[in-house]
């Protein structure tokens, strides 16, 4: 079973900057994993994909967040990060980190992000 733990969230005002870590219990470059996500919920809405980043390296944003998050990695340490910069009132959510892995995908508990005006 692979764990994964955010940490990084809280609240801040709105043009504000966080980041976000989650730390693997596995190597993020086991033969098994193919990349690592961020996705994020706010209340009344359904989950959705941040920004993820494949094992190649090369990432992918959501539209809304081009040009002002990014996607890391550490794989010596085995975490990711994302740094969120210029922060609007509409990305207050609670953000998960996802492991895709080759037969199953895995979760975190998820930190809550609160921007606030």
């Amino acid at each position: 079973q692979v764990q994964l733990v955010e940490s990084g969230g809280g609240s801040v005002q709105a043009g504000g900057s966080l980041r976000l870590s989650c730390a693997a219990s596995k190597s993020i470059m086991s033969i098994d994993v193919m990349a690592m996500s961020w996705y994020r919920q706010a209340p009344g809405k359904q989950r959705e994909l941040v920004a993820r980043i494949w094992k190649l390296g090369n990432t992918n944003y959501a539209d809304s967040m081009k040009g002002r998050f990014t996607i890391s990695r550490d794989i010596a340490k085995n975490t990711v990060a994302l740094q969120m910069n210029s922060l609007t009132l509409e990305d207050t959510a609670v953000y998960y980190c996802q492991l895709v892995g080759t037969q199953n995908n895995y979760w975190g508990q998820g930190t809550q992000v609160t921007v606030s005006s």
